[in-house]
């Protein structure tokens, strides 16, 4: 049977899923580009949590734990070590380390679907390696969760990255510069661009738009702590 695809819009509260098989939480600005560098830059797991004033109890049952985080409208958790930036954690020393993350979009969609069968966050850095683990998983049904759509932002950045994973799972003729420009021109992509607003940089940008940059998926699992985030690269 072919594979079934569909999408939700994280908040569109009028939409109720019924997902069971495999769930793919796209939030490429910048949620799961963040949690992406931090695995690539040597960090054991990242752990996503809801409540930001829970991350320090997580980080304390951690002998090296770093905690980042963003609130509404990007600017950085007070008290937190990273603001949720992907840009600030590639010139991090995270080798080793735990990283510990609470936002407002991504993780907040990871908690929503956690009874999947099969859990992705994903985002546009490692959409070839998760289109793969999902194919390679045998998955049936994969829904697609849109974290980045508000009232105020049209959320493309992420139905790029979901329309490039599935045209990759369908076998389809894929040019990825096509989904970064779309990223790039997306509502919430331009502010990036514009150098204007506070906690938003450029270099974010150019990070979040670089398809395929890390060779892994980042399957989600449930330990004693709560959710986790590790990198999962295919045996050749």
């Amino acid at each position: 049977m072919a594979m079934q695809y569909s999408r939700l819009f994280l908040n569109r509260p009028d939409q109720q899923s019924s997902a069971a098989d495999t769930v793919v939480v796209v939030d490429v600005l910048r949620s799961f580009t963040t949690a992406a560098v931090a695995l690539a830059k040597g960090a054991l797991a990242v752990y996503p949590v809801e409540d930001p004033a829970s991350v320090r109890n997580v980080c304390a049952k951690f002998e090296r734990a770093v905690s980042v985080g963003a609130v509404a409208g990007g600017a950085p958790v007070a008290g937190f070590d990273y603001g949720n930036s992907p840009s600030a954690l590639a010139a991090a020393d995270l080798a080793g380390k735990t990283v510990v993350i609470s936002t407002k979009a991504g993780v907040r969609g990871l908690y929503l679907f956690r009874r999947a069968r099969r859990l992705y966050a994903a985002s546009l850095v490692c959409a070839r390696a998760t289109a793969e683990a999902i194919r390679a998983a045998g998955s049936e049904e994969v829904c697609f969760v849109i974290t980045g759509e508000w009232v105020d932002r049209d959320g493309d950045e992420d139905l790029a990255c979901a329309d490039y994973i599935e045209s990759l799972l369908r076998g389809e003729p894929s040019a990825p510069e096509v989904f970064a420009q779309r990223v790039r021109q997306s509502d919430f992509g331009a502010r990036f661009a514009s150098g204007t607003w506070p906690n938003l940089p450029t270099a974010d940008l150019d990070i979040v738009a670089h398809p395929d940059l890390f060779g892994f998926a980042m399957p989600v699992q449930h330990e004693e702590e709560g959710l986790v985030i590790r990198r999962h690269t295919r045996s050749p």
